[in-house]
């Protein structure tokens, strides 16, 4: 390493007179990094810069005493959460949690209906995977679809922290009315698979919100009108749905690349 001579030390506190842009630069970052050069410049100050250092000492002193305290930086566990949980994730939970009680108590109260736990299975999880991914409902939407943590598999964790939430609450209402537990998963996981692949081409929303309306309208109503439980529900049906999960699981890993895409009608 070579030092700045002591004549340039005392130029470079003088005010550099003399010396070109290029000898400043080069004194500069040689006192970023040496200590002792930065005690001989120290030495070489005029009794008036010195003086005027030790004004702005008192000066920045005060205002770094007055000033509020700097906010906590974010830590680890703050910005995992956001990969798996969008706060506002918990309404729509809450909603559905509550839907499916709902249904409990009706099965309870009218057993001569068809299952509403088993109708309302298919399409529980689809109000929370439909806002876990989505620029209208997560404040931070922008700032993470541009990091390395955002496409599909954000969505798929999200999806994953909306159906632990789901499927025990399917699991709890199901064995309170005797359903089927395979005919009370199945087709929810088998919806959730169809609302990501869907999701690739049309947008999250627009397929969850696509298939819950097909899905009312094919099954829920009729059964419910007929007060007899739809075909696709009945025991028989339940390797069907086991296929139907497994072909659109295989599907998800190539409805990859358009979550990587900032688009509205995600």
């Amino acid at each position: 390493m070579t030092h700045p001579t002591t004549m340039l030390l005392a130029r470079y506190a003088d005010g550099g007179p003399g010396l070109d842009d290029a000898a400043l630069w080069s004194i500069e970052v040689h006192l970023d990094g040496c200590a002792d050069c930065r005690a001989q410049l120290a030495a070489q100050a005029t009794p008036a810069t010195r003086d005027l250092l030790d004004r702005v000492a008192v000066s920045l002193d005060r205002a770094l005493e007055a000033s509020p305290s700097p906010a906590r930086r974010r830590t680890r566990a703050g910005a995992v959460h956001r990969r798996w949980l969008a706060w506002t994730l918990l309404p729509w939970l809450a909603v559905t949690a509550a839907v499916l009680g709902c249904g409990m108590l009706l099965d309870a109260a009218e057993p001569s209906l068809p299952s509403l736990v088993l109708l309302l299975a298919p399409v529980a999880p689809l109000p929370g995977v439909a806002v876990a991914w989505s620029r209208r409902t997560d404040p931070a939407w922008e700032l993470i679809a541009v990091t390395p943590a955002a496409g599909l598999a954000m969505v798929l964790r999200r999806t994953l922290a909306v159906l632990l939430v789901v499927l025990p609450a399917l699991l709890v209402a199901g064995a309170s009315t005797g359903s089927s537990p395979a005919l009370t998963l199945l087709p929810c996981l088998a919806f959730t698979a169809a609302t990501l692949v869907l999701g690739a081409l049309i947008g999250v929303q627009r397929a969850a919100i696509a298939l819950a309306l097909t899905w009312c309208a094919a099954v829920l109503l009729p059964s419910v009108a007929a007060r007899s439980l739809s075909p696709a529900l009945q025991p028989g049906s339940t390797a069907l749905w086991a296929v139907t999960t497994v072909a659109f699981a295989a599907l998800t890993p190539l409805a990859a690349s358009p979550f990587r895409r900032l688009r509205s009608g995600n």
